[in-house]
Parts: structure tokens; sequence; C-alpha cells
């Protein structure tokens, strides 16, 4: 484990005087490292103060909060959108918000901002995220129809995965059903510019769906969105549980609004980075999906080989100290072709190593 006193970026310079290439954390895009973004955000901090210490139903109503859902709302193909301070928040929102709309099914390696409670039962271990699927249509189509609440991620984000949603068009239309997908890794990266999962589910009419993301990823500001249909997302904003909340720092919202550039920029940079590391690293060790900027492999091992080379990637058990060790690189959009294709060379003569021992 190492230490250091400042935000990592595209290297890391740690407190032993090492400097490392960074190749872990979830900024995929770089934003919080980007000197234009800071600009912005300056911008925004002269103008709406450090912080918002209200409650968004109070007397004041600042209208950037309505004109960042609003945005956020058309982006991602909404027809509404409500900001809270956090992916956890707003996965909580939402779930506690469902909790007598249904029984609640799990898939595999659902976050735990999407569990309704602190040990939700068994959440599908065993499956594979398809077999989980395949096995809740059979169940539905024989059990007596009940109202449920379907609870996924939009895709594994720890062993790289994208998951396929091509089943939900077979939903059973005989109930109520609520689909909610947690998209914290894939807003701002997967889909149309983007804009994240929600328009690419085709559910039936009668299937609910919501979708809840962190904007602390991809997107760089230290917040959540809760995505759905303008009743549901009504319902959340009169909630005591929304007005309870302490809302997003509103200069982050005004450097969101106005970086809309700089997020396209990026993710072309990035698209290019993950197409390169793709191209060049070894064949076999690592498992990965189409851009997607993580590389996910089970030698651990490899962790070790590219820290004593000054390359730090992310390699821990989760999501408890005693579950197994996930090793990734992570790409970011602040990394230089050079800086991939170095990692890149660095992983093959690793994985030659391997062999020869």
């Amino acid at each position: 484990m190492l230490h250091a006193d400042h935000l990592p970026g595209r290297t890391l310079l740690a407190a032993d005087g090492r400097e490392y290439l960074f190749c872990s954390g979830t900024g995929y895009l770089g934003i919080a490292r980007n000197p234009a973004f800071a600009a912005l955000l300056a911008e925004g901090l002269a103008r709406y103060g450090s912080n918002y210490s209200s409650s968004r139903n109070s007397s004041l109503q600042l209208r950037i909060y309505e004109e960042a859902e609003s945005y956020l709302a058309r982006y991602a193909g909404a027809e509404a959108a409500l900001t809270v301070s956090s992916g956890y928040l707003a996965g909580q929102m939402a779930v506690k918000a469902l909790a007598q709309a249904g029984r609640f099914e799990y898939a595999p390696g659902t976050h735990p901002a999407a569990w309704l409670t602190d040990h939700p039962g068994p959440v599908a271990a065993t499956r594979t995220f398809d077999e989980w699927a395949q096995h809740l249509l059979r169940r539905l189509r024989h059990e007596t129809p009940h109202p449920v609440v379907l609870v996924s991620n939009s895709l594994d984000a720890l062993r790289v995965q994208r998951y396929d949603f091509s089943w939900t068009k077979e939903l059973p239309t005989d109930r109520a059903i609520t689909l909610l997908i947690d998209d914290s890794h894939g807003f701002g990266l997967i889909g149309r510019e983007g804009a994240g999962i929600f328009t690419e589910i085709s559910a039936p009419a009668t299937v609910r769906l919501v979708v809840v993301s962190s904007l602390g990823k991809a997107c760089g500001i230290p917040g959540g969105v809760v995505l759905g249909d303008a009743a549901f997302v009504g319902s959340l904003r009169r909630s005591a549980f929304f007005a309870a909340s302490s809302p997003v720092v509103p200069a982050y919202l005004y450097a969101f609004l106005h970086a809309q550039e700089l997020y396209q920029q990026a993710r072309q940079q990035l698209a290019a980075n993950v197409q390169r590391f793709a191209d060049a690293a070894p064949a076999g060790l690592f498992q990965g999906t189409e851009g997607f900027p993580v590389f996910y492999t089970a030698a651990n091992e490899l962790a070790d080989y590219l820290q004593q080379r000054e390359v730090l990637i992310s390699s821990f058990p989760y999501p408890a100290p005693t579950d197994p060790c996930i090793t990734r690189v992570v790409l970011s959009a602040l990394h230089s072709p050079a800086d991939v294709e170095r990692v890149a060379d660095l992983c093959t003569a690793f994985a030659k190593r391997q062999v020869l021992n």
C-alpha cells in the first residue's frame, strides 16, 4: 500500500518520493485532474461558494439544480432526473422509495448502494448474470403474479463484463415490475455519447425503469442522479429522504453543464487509449469488454511486477478484506499513447516470464 499527499492524475508521487504511472481508480475521463474543468469549477465557486448548506426544499431555489436535472434527463433519455450528493444516496433513495413496490430480486454482484437491507440474502452469487436472468424469467412465468423489483448493475466493473439486457423484452406484463439499474460505472462512458444504459433497455411499457448512478466516476463530480419517469422522480422530490439530504455542491453542477465539450474530448482520448491497449496487450492475460477502460486479470502477481517498475494498478480484496483479490489495469483519458504502450509492453514482458516459469 502506498501513501500520498495529493490526488493522483496521470501519475502519482508517493510519500516515499517515487513517481508511478497511475492506472487505478475510477476517474475514467480524468476530469478531477483536468485543468480546463478546474477553471470552470473556479467560476462555479466564485458564483455559488464552496457549499450549499441547506435543503433543496428551502425557500431559496437555485436554478442551477433545475438546469442540471433537465439536462441530465435529456442526455440520458429519461423523462426526469434528480440529483443528490452521492451515488450511494441515489441508490438508497430509490430502493427505499420502492420498498413496498414488490419482492426484491438481486442480480449477481449488485452494488450495496442498491440493497434494500444491509444483508439482502443470496444475491445469486453462484450464477452468471445470464444464468440468473434466464432462471428469473422461468420463475416469473410459472409463479403466481406478484409485484417484483429487479435490481442489477449495468455492468461488472470488477471482472469487466457488459451485461446483456435483451431478456427484459420478455418480462411478463401481468404484474407490476420495476427494473432498477445501477449505472455508476457506465454513465458518462457507455451508450450514445456516454449517456449510459437508460435508452438501451427495451422492456414492455408496463415495466418501470429506474436508473441510479454516481456522478463521481466518469463525470468526476461529487454527486449522484436518479433517472426515471416523471411520476417516480416527482415522488422522490417530495419525500422526506430528499428534503433532509444535502444537495450536490452547486459549483460542480455549474462546471458539469459548461464542460460537455471537455467530456466529449476526454471520451475520444479514452477510446483511443482503450483500443491501443487492447491491440498491444498480451493475448490471454486480460479479460475486458469493448470500449471499457478496465482490464481484469486473474494473475495477481502482475500488480507487484508493475509496481516494481513504477506502474501502479488496482489490486486489493473487494468488497471485504476477506474477499479474493481483484487485479485490474485501469486506463484514463489522462494517459498518453506512450503511457499506454509502456504498460502494454510491461504486461507482455510479464506474460512471457510467466510462460518461462
